[in-house]
């Protein structure tokens, strides 16, 4: 049977397992960023290519390998990733068992897996899924490699493919390291996700993203202006598949189009520019802000920045351009913690006034937060939370300091011995079994909890309550509420020494 495709991507994906009861109505669905990208390269490069996002679709396991099966691909490629850098080894456990779902019923598919999980550790991956070959690297030099072949059975070709593990004689085999894409080149090796591709409908924006418009979360859609991170923060993975400490950009006109063809052929408003650093080079931000300011969009965009990277220059430009949303990794209220994981040199002074200038220009904030991170006691915990609630951003986020693999903090926790959580998706900030880090002073089960409760705190403190009403509306302090009263199931929570203090305030008169 010829093949109706020459390249079949799957994005596998269960937000049910890795949010818990988050996932039915405050998670976002989110556009498979990589999987889509990897389908244009290959349109790009003269292959035919189908794609399957497996939540966005929300469809079974069955049937994305019904569907496999009956389309018949030369190759399957499927692609780990997520809405952030961890979330790759967090969709592990479904691409697993989409791949075992395939191999079930059709075992003549050739099965691919790559993204950040397995670029991190991919002779491990090639034990554990059912996989044919597994990518170590970016992919799209890989999977072309793949495609020229006409056999993918022949050893000396296989052997000649950039960034491929495989088995050889019962053992696992591997290359060449494959080579990062020129920055100049990304225009034209890729070119834009194959947004026809995508069911642009179904995805829907983080419930924060859209307090200003809180029951107008769709459509939704996410891209990338760059690619990689300079900094060496030790929780972070977002290299793995790049091997480098390095950041490259797409040219400005480039992602111009882009947001053309989302604002006039899909009506898109809502978007999240998934750099991992956006707020960074200046002549990049303020070239693509001017290109927005002069169409007139009314884009509500969200993207990260850091507190040292954030320039008053920045601001004004950024806010015209729909720029509604910045996310700055604060992380600890301890900057002697902070240094411990190479998070910047800024002190706590200039994180209140970059926190300050930011919501001046009439930006909103999500600030980021890591409980248990290796340099963490009870102390410096509470010194985080009390930073939390001392800024007073729109939006926190609250993680438990993971070793997530690909992360300088995944090689301490092999080398130290420290218990990991035992499935893929567990290493989800929201799942039943996750075991976050220990430190020193602090077990991980301590850690866990203070991290769910010092959330309670923040999420119920009158003040914040009061500036969410004042800002969006009585609408969104109920959609709060409501949220608040979600509890999320953990296993291996421990009983705390020390609660989590809030701060003494008078109670504000919000309206039940």
């Amino acid at each position: 049977m010829k093949p109706e495709a020459d390249l079949l991507v799957i994005s596998p994906g269960n937000n049910r397992v890795i949010y818990q009861d988050l996932a039915k109505e405050y998670a976002a669905v989110e556009p498979p960023i990589w999987a889509g990208l990897l389908a244009n390269f290959a349109r790009a490069k003269g292959y035919s290519a189908a794609l399957i996002d497996q939540e966005g679709e929300g469809i079974a396991t069955q049937e994305v390998a019904r569907r496999a099966a009956d389309l018949k691909p030369r190759l399957v490629a499927l692609v780990v990733y997520g809405q952030q850098p961890s979330a790759s080894t967090q969709n592990m456990t479904a691409a697993c068992e989409v791949a075992a779902a395939i191999r079930e019923r059709d075992p003549s598919l050739p099965l691919l897996m790559l993204g950040g999980h397995p670029s991190a550790l991919p002779e491990q991956t090639l034990a554990e899924a059912p996989v044919d070959f597994v990518c170590q690297g970016e992919g799209p030099l890989t999977v072309d490699a793949l495609l020229q072949m006409d056999d993918l059975r022949d050893d000396a070709r296989l052997d000649k493919t950039p960034g491929l593990w495989r088995r050889a004689n019962g053992k696992p085999r591997f290359t060449t390291t494959c080579p990062v894409i020129p920055e100049k080149d990304l225009p034209a090796v890729l070119p834009g996700l194959a947004w026809d591709l995508l069911p642009m409908k179904n995805y829907r924006a983080h419930n924060w993203h859209c307090f200003e418009h809180i029951h107008e979360r769709q459509p939704y859609a996410s891209l990338y202006t760059s690619l990689g991170c300079p900094f060496r923060c030790s929780f972070c993975c977002i290299n793995a598949p790049f091997g480098v400490n390095t950041i490259r950009y797409w040219d400005p006109r480039f992602v111009i189009e882009q947001l053309d063809l989302l604002a006039n052929k899909y009506g898109v408003r809502n978007v999240k520019i998934a750099d991992e650093m956006f707020v960074l080079h200046e002549r990049h931000v303020l070239t693509l802000c001017d290109m927005i300011i002069e169409r007139g969009y009314n884009f509500n965009f969200w993207a990260y920045a850091r507190v040292d990277t954030v320039k008053d220059k920045f601001l004004e430009k950024l806010k015209k351009a729909g720029f509604n949303w910045l996310c700055l990794g604060i992380e600890s209220g301890s900057k002697h913690v902070r240094d411990g994981v190479s998070k910047g040199r800024f002190k706590e002074e200039d994180i209140r006034a970059v926190v300050a200038r930011i919501k001046a220009a009439g930006i909103h904030i999500i600030g980021n937060y890591i409980f248990g991170l290796p340099d963490d006691d009870y102390a410096s915990m509470q010194a985080t939370l009390d930073l939390a609630l001392e800024l007073n951003c729109e939006m926190a986020n609250f993680y438990s300091g993971t070793a997530y693999p690909g992360s300088q903090l995944y090689h301490l926790a092999r080398e130290k011995g420290w218990r990991l959580p035992a499935k893929w998706h567990d290493f989800s900030q929201h799942a039943y079994e996750q075991i976050p880090l220990p430190t020193e002073k602090i077990s991980a089960g301590e850690v866990l909890a203070w991290r769910d409760k010092a959330w309670q705190v923040y999420f119920a403190d009158s003040a914040f309550l009061k500036l969410l009403r004042d800002k969006f509306g009585q609408d969104v302090v109920d959609h709060v509420r409501k949220l608040t009263k979600i509890t999320l199931q953990r296993k291996h929570i421990a009983p705390l020494r020390v609660e989590p203090r809030g701060r003494a305030v008078s109670p504000s008169t919000l309206a039940p």
